[in-house]
């Protein structure tokens, strides 16, 4: 496999773990991937849950352990051929503030979806050497959109794009008919085209704009396809869970391996953003009247906690925990395909060694 380049840095191996919230890719496993040769991704979401004022200061207990987790990654993988990015979701109420602290941190690259990053670009003005841009991207309107207005804006371009598509975990950037219209061969097809608008825009501004497919990458022919469609690299979260280096508790990586396919559901967030999710008793007890939220910890900009049927952080706190039973468990469409624990070393070994046939 080529490296995968990203303006003047690149990753020996064009793989990219996808970033998981709240507390599930951390600097353990972010640092572990970059190690390997890939690019290793932090989640802030809510990344200060463990600090001992996350709930008497929650915007400082953030910004400190985002910029701790990112050192510790970039120590952990220091030399080895790999990058230590971040994923920010761009409907965090302190967005600005994650930014800005991930650059000072040494950050490679900001991964930002989840909404539009429209400002991205202007936050990050004096780190572009040092730290990259990547919007995500689920169809070709969405690309046209942020590109237009990151050119006619900030005069500057994406340093990758990462298009999600509809088999992912978590959030998803589709509506519910959509995710259910949506063929394999119909999201190739919008694949080739967002591709397209990329490449186009890579031309204008004389540069290399690489794309990473991400959504149910599970084994070497999910890459070799995503490859062959155009792109340059992959994203992949759902994998990485079960592995030793993953920062979440032992039984949630055991809720992945015990999922069957029939277990995995799309839900409502509170956000109204439908999610891809393991069947649980907390997916039950919401689904017959919704659980007040007492304290609200403004992490989204979108949520009402006053309408909300639950508080996320509260619900995804308590499953990285490991009550797995009375949290959100997000997961990709093909966790039920994970049957054993693994390390990062021997699964990325498995996803790029050449088959000696």
């Amino acid at each position: 496999m080529e490296s995968l380049i990203i303006g003047n840095k690149s990753a020996r191996l064009p793989i990219i773990q996808g970033g998981m919230g709240v507390g599930v890719s951390l600097s353990g496993l972010a640092g572990a991937v970059a190690a390997s040769g890939g690019i290793g991704v932090i989640s802030a979401a809510q990344i200060g849950f463990d600090e001992p004022d996350f709930y008497t200061n929650c915007p400082a207990s953030n910004i400190r352990a985002l910029k701790k987790h990112i050192s510790a990654a970039r120590e952990t993988s220091f030399g080895k051929g790999g990058l230590v990015g971040v994923n920010i979701m761009a409907a965090t109420s302190e967005y600005r503030a994650h930014v800005q602290a991930s650059c000072e941190a040494g950050a490679d690259l900001i991964i930002s979806g989840a909404g539009l990053p429209a400002d991205l670009p202007g936050l990050v003005q004096g780190y572009e050497r040092e730290t990259k841009i990547a919007p995500i991207v689920s169809t070709a309107r969405a690309v046209r959109v942020i590109l237009k207005l990151w050119e006619k804006k900030f005069g500057r371009t994406a340093d990758l794009v990462v298009i999600e598509g509809p088999a992912a975990g978590g959030h998803l950037g589709f509506s519910a008919e959509q995710l259910t219209a949506l063929t394999p061969d119909a999201y190739d097809k919008e694949i080739r085209e967002i591709i397209s608008v990329v490449n186009s825009y890579g031309e204008k501004f004389g540069c290399q704009i690489p794309v990473a497919v991400a959504g149910g990458i599970f084994d070497k022919n999910d890459i070799a396809h995503a490859l062959s469609l155009g792109a340059k690299g992959v994203q992949m979260a759902t994998r990485f869970v079960v592995t030793k280096e993953c920062d979440a508790s032992l039984p949630f990586k055991e809720a992945y391996l015990k999922a069957r396919a029939c277990d995995i559901e799309i839900i409502k967030s509170p956000v109204g953003m439908p999610g891809r999710a393991i069947h649980n008793a907390f997916l039950e007890e919401i689904a017959s009247g919704p659980s007040p939220v007492t304290r609200c910890l403004n992490c989204l900009s979108g949520c009402n906690p006053a309408k909300a049927p639950y508080c996320i952080t509260q619900a995804l706190i308590r499953a990285v925990k490991g009550d797995v039973d009375h949290g959100l468990v997000f997961c990709g469409l093909n966790a039920s395909r994970l049957h054993q624990m693994t390390t990062v070393s021997a699964l990325m070994e498995e996803l790029t060694q050449e088959d000696n046939r």
